[in-house]
């Protein structure tokens, strides 16, 4: 559990440096540049993430069960964890509708799947996994909102096309991870 703890303090520490310590971060570019911060800031992520996969393998092997979630609460996760990679691609496509309408789907789009996975698992290291991503989301889309009203920033309108876009898309990543990777990468069948 310790790996999958250290893993989650890195990575979404790394991810909340603008939230909590944005001056430091404006500091730190200043003196050594914008190259720099992006490299010990892509190093860091990548280790935290790689802590997060390794730790969270390791505990599934003994898992310290929580509680057992009602059957129709793997239905409602397959449906709302659609909804997240949604949002999440649509971060990725230019002048679609969410953006305008959301301003920011892919910290949304992590606060859906994370909320998803919480409802339909029962693990310690599930509720550690999920719960910090649903923590981190839910305080990095309120600062995000709150940076835009500060800028006077007002959403952009979207179009049909790469709306419609976005939900082909993530609809297809959606099924293919949930068909056929969740099972060999995970463990679990969400679908098939």
């Amino acid at each position: 559990m310790t790996a999958l703890v250290l893993g989650l303090v890195l990575f979404l520490g790394l991810h909340s440096t603008r939230m909590v310590a944005d001056d430091a971060r404006s500091r730190f570019i200043a003196r050594r540049g914008a190259g720099v911060w992006r490299a010990l800031y892509s190093l860091g992520s990548a280790i935290g993430l790689v802590l997060i996969v390794w730790g969270f393998g390791i505990a599934r092997r003994e898992p310290v069960v929580l509680w057992s979630p009602p059957d129709w609460t793997r239905p409602l996760a397959s449906l709302l964890t659609l909804v997240g990679i949604v949002l999440i691609t649509a971060a990725y496509v230019p002048r679609n509708q969410f953006k305008a309408w959301v301003g920011h789907p892919m910290v949304l789009g992590v606060k859906v799947w994370a909320f998803a996975h919480l409802l339909a698992t029962r693990t310690l290291a599930d509720l550690l996994l999920f719960g910090g991503f649903l923590l981190w989301a839910i305080a990095c889309y309120r600062s995000l909102r709150a940076r835009d009203r500060a800028a006077g920033q007002k959403p952009v309108a979207g179009q049909a096309v790469p709306t419609v876009i976005a939900v082909v898309i993530g609809a297809a990543l959606w099924f293919a991870f949930a068909y056929w990777l969740h099972g060999p990468l995970i463990g679990v069948r969400p679908l098939g």
